[in-house]
Parts: C-alpha cells; sequence; structure tokens
C-alpha cells in the first residue's frame, strides 16, 4: 500500500485582505447619464457642461478672437439653444455668462450679445437635426489647414473611423463670413446626417447627441486632421479598407463611446477650473 501525502491547502491569493477573485465593477460616470430628476437640473447641468466644454476649448488653443463656439440645445424649450456670448474669452466662461438665443437670432435670457455667426450656422443645424443636442466649431488651425483642401477626412487611423463615412465637405459660402439666413439653411442641408462636416475655406464643424461627444468629436476631428496633413506631407497614406473602417465606427466610434472620451477632459477642467460653476 502507497501512502501519498495529503495535496497542499491552495491559499487564495490576495492583496490586503482582498481575495484576487473577478468582482462586480461599474464604469466610471455612467450614472451621469442617468436622466436628471427635473427639467431644471438637466438645464444647469447642460450649463455646467457648456461651461466646462468652451474652457477645454480654450486650454487647447482653439480660441481664435471671437470667433468660435459650443451651442447646446435646453431640454424644456428645445427650440432654444445655449452659447457663449460674443467676446468673452473661452477660458473664462462660467454657468452665468452663457446665453440662451432663439433661431430668430433675439437672445431671449441673458445680459450679452451673441455671434451672428454662431446664430445663423448652429440654430439652422439645430431645426434641421432634432437629434442634435450640441454643436461645435472653432477656428483651430488643422481644421482650418484642413479645410483648404476641399476633401473630407480618410480613414487612416482607428480614431478616424470615428467619421468614417460620417463626414462630408461643405463648400457653398465656404470662407464667407455667413450672416445670411439661408445660408446657414443651405449649410444645413448640406451637412445632412452626418456627425463632422468641413467647411470648405472656414473649418470643421461637429454634432452629437450630448454636449460631450460633440465636444470630444470636434477635439478628435482636429487632433486626425493634424494627423492626415502629416501622413499626406510624408507620402502616400495606406487607408484602412471598408468593412475594417465599418467596423471600428460601429464598434469604437459610436455616441457612447464619444461620450466616454469626453470624461477625462471634464475630470480635468472641473479640478482646475471649479469657478466655471459660478
Amino acid at each position: 500500500m502507497t501512502i501519498t501525502p495529503d495535496a497542499p491547502v491552495t491559499q487564495p491569493r490576495q492583496i490586503d485582505g482582498v481575495p484576487l477573485t473577478p468582482k462586480d465593477v461599474t464604469t466610471l460616470y455612467m450614472e451621469d447619464l442617468a436622466p436628471k430628476p427635473t427639467v431644471e437640473a438637466e438645464r444647469e447641468w447642460r450649463k455646467q457642461k457648456l461651461a466646462g466644454s468652451l474652457r477645454i476649448f480654450g486650454r487647447f488653443g482653439f480660441g481664435e478672437g471671437v470667433a468660435g463656439h459650443i451651442t447646446a440645445r435646453d431640454p424644456e424649450f428645445p427650440e432654444l439653444f445655449w452659447v457663449n456670448p460674443l467676446g468673452l474669452s473661452f477660458r473664462h466662461v462660467r454657468v452665468s455668462d452663457l446665453i440662451l438665443v432663439d433661431h430668430e437670432g433675439h437672445v431671449v435670457y441673458g445680459e450679452h450679445s451673441v455671434n451672428r455667426a454662431a446664430y445663423v450656422l448652429h440654430s439652422a443645424v439645430h431645426e434641421a437635426r432634432p437629434d442634435v443636442v450640441a454643436a461645435a466649431h472653432a477656428h483651430s488651425v488643422y481644421g482650418k489647414a484642413f479645410s483648404s483642401l476641399g476633401i473630407p477626412l480618410d480613414p487612416l487611423t482607428q480614431d478616424s473611423c470615428a467619421f468614417y463615412e460620417n463626414n462630408t465637405v461643405i463648400s457653398d459660402h465656404g470662407g464667407a463670413v455667413v450672416f445670411e439666413v439661408e445660408a446657414g439653411r443651405d449649410f444645413a442641408r448640406a451637412f445632412g446626417d452626418n456627425r463632422a462636416a468641413i467647411h470648405q475655406n472656414h473649418g470643421h464643424f461637429t454634432v452629437g447627441t450630448t454636449i460631450d461627444s460633440a465636444v470630444f468629436w470636434y477635439v478628435c476631428f482636429e487632433r486626425c486632421a493634424q494627423a492626415q496633413l502629416a501622413a499626406m506631407a510624408a507620402g502616400t497614406p495606406k487607408h484602412i479598407p471598408h468593412d475594417l473602417a465599418v467596423y471600428t465606427r460601429e464598434n469604437a466610434g459610436n455616441e457612447i463611446t464619444g461620450w466616454m472620451h469626453f470624461q477625462p477632459l471634464w475630470q480635468e477642467i472641473c479640478r482646475t477650473d471649479p469657478d466655471l460653476f459660478d
């Protein structure tokens, strides 16, 4: 008879007394996607996100004099939108500075004037696209440079696939300051159902179902434009094949992904610029 020693008892691996076993986890900030309890709370939340987003634009150096704006639809009165006032630095915008504008360009809440270019183009997009909660535009360097080429963004990188078959070039009124309402409607019609539009010789515009996604798509497009310009200057870029570009767009370039990518930017600006909530 062979006697074998008892097998050693295996102790569960631990760190600080916590067993290293699979855990139920949550994703950071997902609770923020839940509807707010009142329309007033939702309005305040959107205004906070808008003020913070404008400061993020300022931090990225997207300011160019008085040009550039982000608009956000009001949750109670969706035909009205909140926007930064004319002449205020992106880096100084507070919640209390934001103004509410109608589709005729009248300021209906607030004390300061609106940039007419913001009203004409953004109001037309908001009116044509009920799905759009926010729209973003600034005169950032790479967006301006890329817009002069009159070509769409290509699927050259994983990030650019978010805009694959989802960005368009608008040549009408390109390069001219747009003040006329009908020109704004032309722009909105040409924008169509796309996530981004390159207004030729002007710059790019992005939209989203949240302020978060619209702003991140703007930042992402700016960097993708920079990457494409660099690649074109260096040689002949190779495109991601159609099926892979579509797969990446659908799995890593959807609205919830855009929202998620914005959260680190939001964390940073909340910590460094608490006065934005004033």
